[in-house]
């Protein structure tokens, strides 16, 4: 064998439980470990700004960990890659799947570098099971989720990799600075310095901090003011750590362990409904809703959503939280896009977008899919007759009122601003609106209380 080998990098920034790293390592030939920021290309769809916050610090942490061989470049990823070959005297590319629209690239990639020569391969390495894998007894892709999870934990897992022995290459590389990932007039971003430690170090450090001290409070995770979840998902996001370590790490340790793992679970169904609806995004995966009369978003009121001053203290907080720390608790998530969705009638396309440029934790499947969760109009979605009352969610799950003074100090006090809507009144048009879409299309359903 001769000619060095390229690992392109893209949400798989880690060294331990890499397969494309491993099987470049394999080949017994200087590596040229490369991560591309292709903002450009079809199917790519931008970083949003809290997740290009996220990326610098990810890619400086992995840079420091291989003596700064770590070779960053920019642009079209159909132009950079067979550049960089050329460069590199590179004989063979490896790469770790992605399920996006952004796999036509790969795929294109693939023929033309093996036509010119290159041996150039991919490796399953950010989800569990493929979503080519899971599939009902005919073939077509789960649209519930509880099947879904039923038949992927009758597939085998396999343990993570090890780190490899690998000799860096050096190339020319871009600076990380150049890239300007980072807020700077204003700088935003000091909340979210001291609530995350971006890299792979950091990952592993939450995910033992979590196994031993959150799982056990676990069954409490819908509460927002325990520590009892993981606050593992912008590290998966950017696979910092994989979910074979997650599962390595959680699976049989605790009795919460299974739950714990169905969500892994989650975030493996939303892959799979991306994989074969790739314009989650922008296009209802249920398409009765195509219809649906979504209000003209008021930009008074949406200022007050997205600015934590709506008057009702559960979505202030939630807001507050991800404006401070580029993350809002999992739970208050869904309140805060119920409210949004129909109390305000706001397409959810709306707060979907506001979400992938706030959140750390932002993805390509996860984002749209729970956004189209609670607004009815996805897969194994909350019906739209569920509306989360925020009231009653607070008064369960935050009964004290912790979290919400936390991050609404002038709570109960005169500085605290009237709702901006009435709850009752905005949750009947939200019914009336879904009744008059599900005549029209002639489907069933019922009434339920706000929950």
């Amino acid at each position: 064998m001769s000619g060095t080998t390229i690992v392109w990098l893209r949400d798989d920034l880690r060294l331990a439980d890499n397969p494309a790293l491993t099987a470049a390592a394999e080949r017994g030939e200087p590596v040229v470990l490369v991560y591309l920021l292709d903002e450009v290309s079809p199917g790519i769809r931008p970083l949003g700004a809290a997740s290009r916050w996220w990326l610098h610090h990810s890619l400086a942490a992995l840079s420091a960990s291989v003596g700064g061989r770590l070779v960053l470049r920019r642009g079209a990823a159909e132009q950079v890659i067979p550049a960089l070959v050329a460069e590199t005297d590179a004989a063979a590319v490896h790469w770790n799947r992605r399920y996006s629209a952004s796999r036509d690239i790969d795929a294109r990639l693939k023929v033309s570098l093996r036509e010119s020569g290159i041996d150039a391969q991919s490796h399953q390495a950010n989800l569990l099971h493929e979503p080519w894998t899971v599939t009902t007894g005919d073939g077509n892709p789960y649209r519930v989720f509880t099947p879904f999870w039923r038949a992927s934990l009758e597939l085998p897992v396999r343990s993570p990799l090890p780190v490899s022995e690998v000799t860096y290459a050096d190339a020319t590389s871009d600076s990380l600075d150049d890239w300007n990932l980072l807020p700077t007039r204003p700088d935003w971003a000091g909340g979210l310095r001291e609530a995350w430690t971006p890299g792979e170090a950091g990952a592993h450090a939450r995910l033992d901090a979590f196994v031993t001290e959150g799982l056990p409070l676990y069954h409490r995770r819908d509460e927002p003011a325990v520590a009892a979840t993981s606050r593992l998902s912008p590290h998966l996001r950017f696979g910092e750590v994989s979910p074979f370590q997650l599962w390595e790490a959680a699976h049989g340790r605790d009795k919460n362990s299974a739950k714990f793992l169905s969500e892994v679970g989650w975030r493996e169904f939303s892959w799979n409904i991306l994989f074969h609806s790739p314009r989650l995004a922008t296009e209802n995966f249920r398409p009765a809703f195509d219809g649906f009369p979504w209000g003209q978003a008021d930009p008074a009121e949406l200022a007050a959503w997205r600015e934590g001053r709506t008057g009702i203290p559960l979505v202030d907080a939630g807001m507050r939280e991800l404006w401070h720390t580029g993350y809002m608790h999992n739970r208050v998530r869904m309140v805060v896009a119920s409210f949004l969705v129909k109390n305000l009638l706001v397409d959810w396309r709306v707060g979907e977008q506001w979400f992938w440029d706030t959140l750390v934790d932002a993805d390509e499947a996860n984002n749209p899919a729970s956004w189209q969760w609670v607004a009815g109009s996805g897969a194994d979605a909350a019906p739209y007759f569920r509306v989360f009352n925020p009231e009653l969610q607070a008064a369960k799950f935050d009964p004290d009122a912790e979290y919400i003074r936390h991050w609404v100090p002038e709570y109960g006090t005169p500085a605290y601003p009237d709702p901006i809507v009435d709850l009752g009144e905005t949750r009947r048009q939200a019914l009336e609106a879904y009744e008059a879409v599900k005549a029209s299309a002639g489907g069933s359903g019922r009434e339920s209380a706000g929950d």
